[in-house]
C-alpha cells in the first residue's frame, strides 16, 4: 500500500499550491544563483519531509499498538471508510467541527516563527520554514495520516508519510520557479480529481482489510494476522 502514499502526495500537491503555495513563492532563495537556489529549495523540502516523517512515526506507533491488539484487519477497513467519508462530507459541515481549535495557540506560534525566518536566506532558516510548514494543519495530510496508521508499524508509518511528502515535491518546487504556470482554471479542474483519487485509495484500504486473497491488493486473512504458531502445509 506504500505506493498509494506517493500517488496521493502527487495529486494532493495541486491542493498544496493553494494552501502552501504562497509560502513556497515567498521563500528567501537566491534569484541570481541557480545552483544555490536548487540546494535551498531542497533544504526547504527536507524540512517538510522531516515534519511529515515525525508525524508518521507517531501515527505509525499508534497503528502498531492496534496491530498488536489483533484488530489490524478491522482497522484497515475502518481507515478506508474514514478516508472516503472525509472526502465525501462537504467541507462546510467539517468546518463546524474545527479539530485544530484546541491547538490554535500552537499554530499561531508556528506562523510567527515562519514570518521571522523569511527574512533570512540561510539554509537553517529554509529548513526551519519547511519544518514549520509541515506541521501546519492540512486536510490532505490528515487523510495521509490514516494511511500511516494502517501501516501498523512505526517504520512504515514514517515511510508512508515521507513518500506522501515526496509526491508533493515536484509541483511545489515548480511553483518557486513559475508562479503563473498553473492558472486558476487548471487548478480548479485538477482539484476535482483529488477526491476521486482519495476514494480509490480508501477503497484499496477496505479491500486490504477484507482479505480477499488478491495479490498486492487484498492479501488473504492468513497474511494479515500474526499467528502464534507457524502454519505449514
Amino acid at each position: 500500500m506504500l505506493y498509494t502514499a506517493f500517488l496521493f502526495g502527487l495529486i494532493s500537491s495541486f491542493h498544496c499550491i493553494g494552501m502552501c503555495g504562497p509560502i513556497a513563492m515567498m521563500l528567501p532563495v537566491e534569484r541570481n544563483n541557480p545552483a544555490k537556489k536548487v540546494i535551498q529549495i531542497i533544504t526547504y523540502h527536507l524540512g517538510r519531509l522531516m515534519a511529515y516523517g515525525s508525524i508518521g512515526l507517531l501515527f505509525g506507533l499508534l497503528g502498531k499498538g492496534l496491530f498488536l491488539a489483533g484488530i489490524q484487519q478491522q482497522l484497515s477497513i475502518f481507515i478506508g471508510i474514514a478516508m472516503i467519508l472525509v472526502i465525501l462530507i462537504p467541507e462546510k459541515i467539517l468546518a463546524k467541527y474545527n479539530f485544530s481549535k484546541p491547538v490554535y495557540g500552537w499554530i499561531s506560534k508556528i506562523k510567527q516563527n515562519l514570518g521571522s525566518h523569511f527574512k533570512n536566506k540561510s539554509f537553517k532558516s529554509l529548513f526551519i520554514i519547511g519544518l514549520l510548514n509541515g506541521f501546519l494543519p492540512c486536510g490532505m495530510v490528515y487523510v495521509a495520516l490514516f494511511g500511516a496508521i494502517a501501516m501498523q508499524s512505526a517504520g512504515f508509518g514514517v515511510l508512508y508519510m515521507l513518500l506522501f511528502g515526496l509526491g508533493t515535491v515536484p509541483l511545489m518546487s515548480l511553483v518557486v520557479y513559475i508562479n503563473s504556470f498553473l492558472t486558476v482554471p487548471i487548478r480548479n479542474r485538477i482539484q476535482k480529481v483529488i477526491p476521486y483519487v482519495g476514494i480509490v485509495i480508501g477503497v484499496l484500504f477496505i479491500l486490504r482489510g477484507l482479505g480477499l486473497g488478491i495479490p498486492y491488493v487484498s492479501p488473504s486473512n492468513m497474511n494479515l494476522f500474526i499467528q502464534g504458531k507457524a502454519n505449514c502445509h
